[in-house]
């Protein structure tokens, strides 16, 4: 199942040839440092080449640099500061991907998955077609499938493979068909309930001049979990390790001795800077999270991790079964990073010479030159989405913080779930009581500064959206304040124990968060209270969430136990109605108290 040579590709081969690299003797000259011949006479191929992996992962449909702080990665200095360096945006991305292949023939460019989906409006309201397009002009040649290429089914995905107009929509531009993508989407640990087949291709097979590279690509088993159920419906999510195990049998069977997996589960680095050295000795250092067990699972077959979903920066070693070493990388996300790891490669033994791996993440500087391409294809979908985009919903006084704030309860967060209880509140739309926004659901912040020509403290339609893009509807439900009581401890605990999802609270909503104590025990049963009043576990309460909190996702059972649903508008809807009705250009809405939680730590 080798990949097929990409158009553009041939292209490039073509030109190489006519620039006469296709004889042997020029290719030894063209070859970097490292790929220098060890112990043959003069003329003969050498014995290793040394492949350049370039990676990536979670773009998030982010063409634009990101806003705020959450287009900032850490950086420690040598005097132990910690710097936030502004990063990302695929004019960027571009150039620093095409500088770093510059000197290595060698050079392949792989991602982790969640290239699209929750992504910003000038991407979302186009079902990311303009972030496929971006991809192919980036030239990467392979990525795993996401949670969030299910957001809106197994369709569209076929559809972002393989090309074709929107159904519904139809196509953007006039005369131009989607195309899809160049790049094969690998989703091996993905069936289909009917036949049992996988969903995608399980692997693909990169060759070049007789080098042979197998990638097998999976998301996380938990994808059901974290998805709304129509964007699952019909297919099988299967563990990790073992989707692995297989398809590196297959691959080595048919001589390919050479396999990088990718991987969309990831884990948390001791430091969130992008240049923390995770394999240091010291206590409490090093990567925590499912990655860890995933990696120690994997047959020593697999020679590197390219992985993701956790959205943080690392470079870590984690033993494989045999206990040697193995890379396990992951470059943040929305394009702040990429990885650069040599893959030393034996021409004699096919496999990659593991002792000599060696990896490094890089910032996506903005300071350097734009890559024109990349330009030019952002202009021409913006003035597309322009007449939507560009209308303002309300002013904001100063920065609210959403994604980019790592409290337990966000600013942004408050904002939103008030939205939603303002607007379920009234009997006639589901007479809500309290509302629930997972954290997970909020995908940037508000920021003050004028993402265009809209003015200071205007939130535009896109920025809102970038904000809340899954456009889900809003459901009223009834619970009973035990079922209320669960939920909240179903935060920490069972799924959720080990990385906490703290849900954001509508105003009157109070309670302790206790993280001295372990699992349930952290929300502190005695201390929640609505309006002041402590929580009746016999009562009904009319509660608003979004359909995917309803549907229990996130780990989140006991929501998905409500009774007597009231489907109410879309979050986007009423997040922009609230903006609207609370702020005007003389009196902007100011960041909320965040005071509904008490947290000890």
């Amino acid at each position: 199942m080798s990949a097929t040579p990409q158009k553009n590709r041939a292209t490039r081969r073509v030109l190489a040839a006519a620039a006469g690299l296709a004889t042997v003797g020029a290719l030894v000259a063209a070859m970097p440092a490292g790929a220098h011949d060890r112990g043959h006479g003069h003329g003969h191929k050498p014995r290793t080449v040394d492949v350049q992996l370039l990676s990536f992962n979670d773009l998030h449909g982010n063409l634009e640099p990101p806003a705020g702080s959450a287009g900032n990665v850490s950086e420690t200095q040598p005097d132990g500061t910690v710097k936030a360096i502004p990063a990302g945006g695929v004019e960027y991305l571009a150039t620093s991907l095409r500088t770093a292949r510059k000197g290595n023939p060698y050079s392949v460019t792989a991602a982790g998955g969640d290239m699209v989906g929750a992504s910003p409006l000038l991407s979302g309201l186009f079902h990311d077609e303009p972030t496929i397009e971006a991809l192919n002009g980036l030239d990467l040649d392979v990525t795993a499938v996401g949670n969030h290429e299910f957001d809106e089914g197994a369709a569209e995905l076929a559809r972002l493979q393989n090309g074709g107009c929107h159904p519904v929509e139809g196509c953007y531009e006039k005369g131009k068909k989607f195309k899809g993508a160049d790049f094969p989407y690998l989703a091996a640990n993905v069936t289909k309930e009917t036949t049992g087949r996988p969903l995608l291709k399980p692997y693909t097979v990169w060759k070049k001049n007789g080098v042979k590279i197998g990638f097998i690509g999976v998301t996380l088993e938990g994808t059901p979990d974290i998805v709304t159920a129509n964007g699952v419906k019909g297919l099988k999510f299967h563990d990790e390790v073992e989707t692995i195990n297989k398809y590196a049998r297959e691959l080595d069977r048919k001589g390919v001795k050479s396999i990088v997996a990718l991987i969309h589960e990831g884990g948390a680095p001791a430091s969130t800077s992008y240049n923390y050295d995770c394999d240091s000795p010291g206590a409490g250092d090093g990567i925590s999270g499912p990655i860890v067990d995933i990696a120690k699972g994997i047959t020593p077959k697999v020679d590197a991790l390219v992985t993701g979903h956790t959205h943080q920066a690392y470079v870590c070693t984690v033993p494989d079964p045999s206990g040697k070493p193995r890379m396990v990388t992951s470059a943040s996300s929305f394009g702040k990073l990429y990885t650069d790891t040599t893959l030393t490669y034996d021409r004699r033994t096919k496999d990659i010479v593991r002792t000599s791996v060696k990896s490094a993440n890089h910032v996506v500087t903005r300071d350097q030159a734009r890559a024109t391409d990349m330009t030019r294809l952002i202009d021409r979908w913006n003035k597309l989405a322009a007449p939507i985009a560009s209308k303002p919903q309300g002013w904001i006084s100063a920065d609210i913080n959403g994604r980019g704030s790592t409290a337990p309860e966000k600013p942004l967060g408050n904002v939103i779930a008030d939205a939603q209880l303002e607007g379920l509140a009234p009997a006639d739309k589901g007479g809500a009581e309290v509302a629930f926004m997972n954290p997970g659901g909020i995908r940037a912040d508000l920021v003050y500064k004028a993402s265009g020509s809209e003015g200071d403290g205007v939130v535009t339609y896109g920025e809102a959206f970038t904000v809340q893009p899954f456009t889900n509807m809003m459901n009223v439900v009834d619970l009973t304040g035990a079922q209320l009581v669960t939920a909240l401890r179903q935060q920490v605990s069972g799924s959720n124990e080990a990385s906490p999802k703290i849900l954001q609270v509508s105003k009157g909503l109070t309670y302790t968060l206790d993280l001295t104590k372990s699992g349930a025990d952290r929300v502190v049963a005695g201390t929640i209270k609505l309006n002041g009043e402590a929580i009746d576990p016999a009562r009904t309460y009319r509660v608003a969430m979004n359909e995917f909190l309803a549907g229990g996702g996130d780990g989140f059972a006991a929501l998905g136990e409500g009774a007597n649903k009231l489907v109410g508008a879309s979050d986007l809807d009423l997040f922009n109605a609230y903006l609207a009705a609370h702020s005007t250009a003389a009196a902007p809405l100011a960041p909320p108290a965040t005071d509904r939680i008490t947290v000890i730590q």
